[in-house]
This record gives structure tokens, C-alpha cells and sequence, in this order.
């Protein structure tokens, strides 16, 4: 039943890897994986707990009789409810980042972004775009960040060949943004969560190899430009009726929900409490306050006006959620079956080395989503006490974090916000391939090079 069990989430990681061919929705299938998976594992659960869970199971029966009804009890209680404790931390953190951006979107806190960025100098334009990118998916997740990101770019530049362009750039600094932060990416959540890093070490290791890897495509590109790109005049949503608030009211909305983000990891290291809870009191916080300066147009029995920007957003968080619990649950049982701990073993047995390990995770990863490839590689170690690669901030997690960002980039399909952005742009995979992939291979390689001498000294 081991065979079956670790043959269903290789099928299906498969499967994720060749989406675009097979046409078969990813979440669909990690959502398959991980049912079928646990109900194979509880059906036969008294040979997997026996072998795998002795000690914690005579202790959960403490005297009380052996059956098939208490191995159910005690994989349900004590094995699944765990790792829907795990999926849920970086759900309910994406769903209140989803919630902010759409409350700010709303009342209008991105309008001046289109009128900032606009400028007909092609260099300026890009750096512009690709600086702001960077900077808020340093706080927002990566779907949130690219979706409103291409929606101001789309706004400006009318040319298709200029949107696939400055788009990819566009992605490319969400993905090393998101990687700088332990927020700004679900693997980095995924690693804090497990208590692998800590945020403030995370982030300063990760600083120069994520710089490096955003500036360095972005400069070329930039010098390969024309002078100037044409542009058009964005029309603004309509501000009048829909919303009354002055711009300092949107300036102190703005402050509190993307400020309120960068609080978080502080809030967490003090109190303790899981992130997802810091960010669900910034929404609240940030609810409130859209309460009061929107309080004229809610006695009024009137609505803020919703355009197809958070309904674009929520359609592809909503996929985003389903994948990451599929995932997180599929790759849970595999692990409670003993085969992780086995495969560990012959990695380490075979391989021995870390920085080869982080390669052959950026190579898998940029075709298999780099958020599933990251968890499986995840599981396959516990934190160790002592000085080593596996212990708290140890080098193998931050590796591992930067290498699925690094394959992520490669191919573009290797990341959730990079199908996104593909389908958006109408880019070709062979047309990503032929202008881009040189560009973030190259970058990828100098910064897993920078990430190594950091780590190494």
C-alpha cells in the first residue's frame, strides 16, 4: 500500500509538471491526490501506525482497547488535523492578503501607480514597473502582486510585443521579491512555519542573491531597449459616486494595509502566534478603517464600486488555496507512509551536499510548481538541533527556497504567478524560452553563486 500511495502523489506531481499539455487543472489533481491518498492510508491504518507511530499510538489508547475504530480516531486526531493545521496557516494568511489588496484596490489606492509609472522614456518605464513589482511582493502574495502589476502595465503600453516584454521583467521581480521575505511567497511561509527559519535571518541572507537576480535581467533588457516606447493615456476608474474618500484618506489606508504587513513578522516573534493571525488583525484593522471614511455610502445602502481586478485576484487565490491544501495533504501522507524518510536517507547517501541538492531542486522545479516541489523537498527533513545544515536557518532551507524561485523563473511555468502572467500577456511558451530564459538562467546561476559564498563564509 506504501507503493500505491507514493505511486498516486508521483503521478500526480507529474500530472502538475505537464498542465499546460495535459490541460488538466493543478489543483484538481493535488485535491485528487491527497483524498485518495488519506483514505487508502486510514483504510489500511493499523499496519502504517504500528510501524510508523507505535509509541504515540499506545499512548493516545492509555489502557483502552485496540480496534479498527481507534487507529481511525488516532490517524484523524493525530496525524491528518496536523497537516490541516499546516495548510491552513498559509490559506488564511493568502486569503487576508487577498482581502487588503482588494479593499485598497477598491477605494482606489493604486490610482496614482498608473500615473507614476507613465512615461514614454522605455528605460525609466521598466525599472519603474519592475522596482514597485519588487517592492510589493516583498509584503503580498505573488498572485495579488502580478495580477495588479500587469493590470497598470497593460493599462500603459498598447503593444502587444511591449506588454509579453515588460511583463516577464514584471514577473521576474515579483518572484525574487516574494523570495526576499518569509511573507512574501507561500515557501517562505511554508519554512517559517515549520520553524526552519527565523525572519530576520531569512531575509538577510536572501537580500543580495534576490537583488541580483531581479536587477541583472532588468539591466540588460534595459540596455537593449529603444529610447522611447509608446504609451497611452490611462483612463482612471471613476472615483465620484463609488467612493468619497480624499487623497490623505487613501494615503493612511495604504499605510495601514501594506505597512501593517512588514509588522507581521514582528508580531509573530513577539507574541509567538502564528503569522497568519498578524495578518488577519492588518485586514481587520484595514476593515475598520474603509468603514469610517466610507461610512456616508454604507448608511446610504450603497456599494463600493468592484471592478474585475479583486474578482481576478479571488478567482486565482481561490485556485491557488485549493492547490496548496491538495499539496500540503498529498505530500503529508506520503510522509507518514515512511517512504520521505527513505528517500532522505538515499539522498543524503548518494548526493551528500547541499548545494547540489539546491541545483537538482531548481531544475525540478522549473516544471514542476515550485510551491509543490518545495514542499516535498520540505518533508524530506526534520530540523536538527545541532550546527548543521538541517537545524534552524541552516543553509539547506534557504537554498532550498531560493532554488525553487531561481527554477521558477526559468520556464516561467514553474511558478503559479508565471502561468498567470503568460496567459494575461498571450506568451508563448517558445517566444518565453527564446527572450527571457537565457536572461534568468544566467541571473539564476550568479545568484545561487552569491547564495553559496554567503552561506559558506
Amino acid at each position: 500500500m506504501t507503493i500505491l500511495i507514493t505511486s498516486i502523489l508521483i503521478v500526480s506531481l507529474f500530472l502538475i509538471a505537464t498542465e499546460r499539455q495535459t490541460n488538466i487543472n493543478k489543483a484538481a489533481v493535488a485535491v485528487f491526490a491527497s483524498t485518495v491518498g488519506w483514505i487508502l492510508y486510514i483504510s489500511f491504518g493499523s499496519d502504517f501506525v504500528m510501524s510508523q507511530h507505535s509509541e504515540g499510538y499506545l499512548s493516545f489508547l492509555n489502557g483502552l482497547q485496540h480496534n479498527s475504530d481507534a487507529v481511525k480516531e488516532y490517524i484523524a486526531r493525530d496525524l491528518f488535523l496536523p497537516y490541516i493545521g499546516h495548510a491552513a496557516e498559509i490559506v488564511l494568511f493568502l486569503l487576508a492578503t487577498m482581502s487588503i489588496v482588494g479593499i485598497l484596490h477598491t477605494n482606489g489606492c493604486f490610482d496614482f501607480l498608473t500615473l507614476w509609472v507613465r512615461t514614454q522614456n522605455s528605460k525609466l518605464l521598466l525599472w519603474k514597473l519592475t522596482t514597485f513589482a519588487f517592492i510589493m511582493s516583498i509584503n503580498l502574495d505573488n498572485i495579488s502582486t502580478i495580477v495588479l502589476m500587469l493590470t497598470v502595465t497593460n493599462a500603459i503600453l498598447p503593444r502587444t510585443r511591449d506588454r509579453m516584454l515588460y511583463g516577464s521583467m514584471v514577473f521576474i521581480a515579483v518572484i525574487f521579491g516574494g523570495a526576499l521575505t518569509v511573507i512574501g511567497d507561500p515557501t517562505g511561509l511554508v519554512l517559517w512555519n515549520k520553524g526552519a527559519i527565523t525572519a530576520s535571518s531569512y531575509t538577510l541572507s536572501m537580500a543580495l542573491p534576490c537583488f541580483t537576480a531581479w536587477i541583472l535581467p532588468t539591466l540588460i533588457v534595459s540596455f537593449r531597449l529603444p529610447d522611447t516606447v509608446e504609451i497611452e493615456r490611462p483612463s482612471l476608474p471613476y472615483r465620484g459616486d463609488d467612493t468619497n474618500m480624499k487623497l490623505w484618506q487613501r494615503g493612511l489606508m495604504f499605510l495601514v494595509g501594506i505597512g501593517g504587513l512588514w509588522f507581521i513578522p514582528t508580531f509573530s516573534a513577539i507574541t509567538k502566534l502564528p503569522p497568519f493571525l498578524g495578518a488577519l488583525c492588518v485586514l481587520s484593522l484595514l476593515w475598520i478603517v474603509n468603514e469610517m471614511f466610507n461610512r456616508t455610502i454604507f448608511v446610504q445602502n450603497r456599494r463600493l464600486r468592484i471592478d474585475d481586478i479583486p474578482q481576478r485576484i479571488q478567482y486565482n487565490t481561490i485556485q491557488q488555496i485549493l492547490y496548496i491544501i491538495g499539496v500540503v495533504l498529498a505530500v503529508g501522507v506520503v510522509t507518514e507512509t515512511g517512504s520521505m524518510h527513505w528517500v532522505s536517507e538515499q539522498i543524503d547517501n548518494i548526493i551528500g551536499n547541499v548545494w547540489i541538492i539546491g541545483v537538482i531542486t531548481a531544475i525540478i522545479s522549473t516544471v514542476l510548481d515550485s510551491f509543490a516541489t518545495c514542499v516535498t523537498m520540505v518533508s524530506l527533513h526534520d530540523i536538527t538541533p545541532a550546527d548543521s545544515f538541517y537545524a534552524v536557518n541552516g543553509a539547506y532551507w534557504k537554498v532550498l527556497s531560493f532554488s525553487t524561485a531561481v527554477g521558477g523563473s526559468i520556464l516561467g511555468i514553474g511558478s503559479i504567478s508565471g502561468v498567470v502572467m503568460m496567459q494575461r500577456q498571450g506568451i508563448p511558451l517558445s517566444w518565453y524560452i527564446k527572450h527571457i530564459t537565457p536572461l534568468t538562467l544566467l541571473s539564476g546561476i550568479i545568484a545561487l553563486t552569491v547564495l553559496c559564498i554567503q552561506l559558506s563564509l
